[in-house]
């Protein structure tokens, strides 16, 4: 008896075993048939897709984007039972939905459609209280900008699926973020570090305010700042106008909206003369009482170079930089030469593109030949385009004692990593440009940007733009590239305005100094009690190192 017990109990493990292989079998069989054909309904229905992405904060901790969660409605056609009840039922839910689309999607055999993405909290629970077959709610995220347009072209924008789109927020993608979506890892933005960037909201919003209201005070069609440390290359802030709502992704990408700083290459008009006079006085062929020969037009050919309001006689330096004469310029260049001029301006960062965090940047139009006219016209800035933003990183470069620092958006971002070139012009030479460029501020065209109690420091733009392939005497851009304290300048900032407007008061004029100046002194008079920048009211005059060519009048 034990042993045909022992027997039985011995066939009865081997039943259940083949039971157990048999339905491992099945299962195996049908997981196989999942993966080749798909399950009539769609596995991923109800998982979330709009993956988690990193809170971004300014300099201070300012809150400047986050998720927030959200639903998006799906249907499966293919199983609605009551296709006229569902759409009726929907548009009186959602009542911007198209019922007669609605209808053939909901008619179509597709196993899987999209309704509507991110859905309010009050259509969502509508949608339950309606209890629709067939149709559901898949949970997501939802990007949100709290504070509107505010830095839109630093922050970019993502599409519905939370993925970046440009600016900022396409950036961070590119660092890893994208990968770790794929691989599913990034669910909870809790698990992601805060992206901290060098914008200030403070000087943000001044400098946009500003911009608004000098656009509309003097009729551009566009407007754009930027302020630089030009120590470190941080952007504390960045705009551009026509700007964007963040929150409405759809207009990011389109042509008007663009980020003229960095996005935009134009020419930049005789803020490019800081550039040739540096090139002038650290060749050693010229300095500080060198003497131009600007009494009459530099012809070539048919082509003649005038100045704006000349004096038409011998120019020293300084009278050639705050009278800004594109005849003296031209000269200077000339006799430097255009492979010179090549080389310098290759040092400075402003024949290539520049790269920084924002992905949308602009390749400089260069010449297609490097002749005597061009070497001529782009001494003050006509003939040769840059974006904004790399014309202010050459700028900075002349007064921070030479060192060509790439720009970055990124706080904490390593200087050392960002410096592509030092040395670039000597220590004589960058004390030259501060004092020039704060003599200007007193004497020359900058003399509308003055701040009571600041050393502020400037050169003028103002560019002649073309149109079908000819220069318009009417249609300008005007820009200003000021350094406070002009002494030892810590911030560079950048003022531009386009097609600007003559006015009663400006007495028709419509150059720079007359507009973009004082736009960067209304700026400056904001933001500089923010930067911890203390007035100064006494020793304000401008003054050179190495000698007394022109004294705090500005006199001969």
């Amino acid at each position: 008896m034990k042993r045909h017990g022992a027997r039985n109990a011995g066939v009865r493990i081997r039943l259940v075993m083949a039971v157990f292989a048999l339905l491992f079998t099945a299962i195996g069989a049908r997981l196989v048939q999942l993966g080749l054909t798909g399950s009539e309904r769609p596995a991923y229905a109800f998982r979330e897709v709009a993956n988690a992405r990193p809170q971004i904060l300014d300099r201070n901790g300012v809150l400047l984007a986050t998720d927030l969660p959200s639903a998006s409605v799906y249907a499966e056609p293919r199983y609605v039972p009551d296709v006229d009840e569902t759409v009726e039922k929907l548009v009186a839910i959602f009542p911007d939905l198209d019922a007669r689309q609605l209808y053939q999607r909901l008619k179509s055999d597709a196993a899987f459609a999209w309704l509507k993405r991110q859905v309010t909290p009050l259509q969502k629970q509508a949608l339950w209280n309606a209890g629709l077959p067939a149709v559901g709610l898949r949970p997501e995220k939802r990007r949100i900008y709290p504070n509107g347009p505010l830095a839109a072209h630093v922050l970019g924008a993502v599409d519905l699926d939370n993925t970046g789109i440009s600016g900022i927020e396409k950036w961070i993608d590119s660092q890893g973020l994208q990968e770790l979506n794929l691989a599913g890892m990034t669910g909870d933005a809790r698990q992601l570090q805060p992206v901290a960037l060098t914008i200030d909201v403070r000087i943000q919003h001044a400098l946009a305010d500003e911009t608004v209201k000098a656009m509309a005070r003097f009729k551009a069609k566009a407007g754009a700042g930027l302020l630089l440390d030009v120590d470190n290359g941080e952007v504390l802030a960045l705009a551009s106008f026509p700007d964007f709502d963040p929150n409405v992704p759809i207009d990011a990408l389109k042509p008007e909206r663009l980020n003229r700083i960095s996005a935009g290459a134009f020419e930049m008009g005789s803020t490019f003369k800081a550039l040739t006079t540096a090139m002038a006085l650290d060749s050693g062929q010229f300095t500080l009482t060198s003497v131009i020969d600007a009494r009459k037009p530099l012809q070539f050919g048919r082509q003649m170079i005038h100045d704006y309001r000349g004096k038409y006689r011998m120019l020293t330096i300084p009278e050639v930089f705050i009278y800004s004469s594109n005849i003296s310029t031209a000269k200077i260049a000339m006799t430097l030469g255009g492979e010179a001029q090549r080389a310098f301006l290759t040092r400075f960062g402003l024949m290539s593109r520049l790269r920084t965090e924002l992905p949308e940047s602009a390749a400089p139009i260069l010449p297609r030949s490097w002749g005597d006219v061009t070497t001529a016209t782009v001494s003050f800035g006509h003939g040769i385009a840059v974006t904004p933003l790399q014309a202010s990183m050459g700028i900075a470069a002349l007064v921070n004692g030479g060192r060509l620092i790439t720009p970055t958006f990124i706080k904490g971002a390593p200087v050392s990593n960002r410096v592509v070139g030092s040395g670039l012009v000597s220590p004589a030479t960058a004390d030259a440009m501060r004092y020039l460029l704060r003599y200007n501020a007193e004497a020359g065209s900058a003399r509308n940007g003055a701040v009571a109690g600041y050393l502020v420091g400037g050169k003028t733009g103002t560019a002649e733009k073309v149109v079908n392939g000819r220069y318009v005497e009417d249609l300008v851009m005007t820009s200003f590239m000021a350094v406070v304290p002009a002494d030892k300048p810590r911030y560079l900032l950048l003022t531009i305005l386009d097609e600007p407007k003559g006015l009663p008061e400006t007495h028709g004029f419509r150059t720079s100094g007359w507009n973009a100046v004082p736009l960067g002194g209304a700026i400056l008079r904001r933001v500089l009690p923010m930067l911890g920048l203390e007035p100064r009211f006494a020793g304000t005059g401008v003054a050179y190192r190495e000698g007394a060519d022109i004294d705090a009048a500005g006199e001969l």
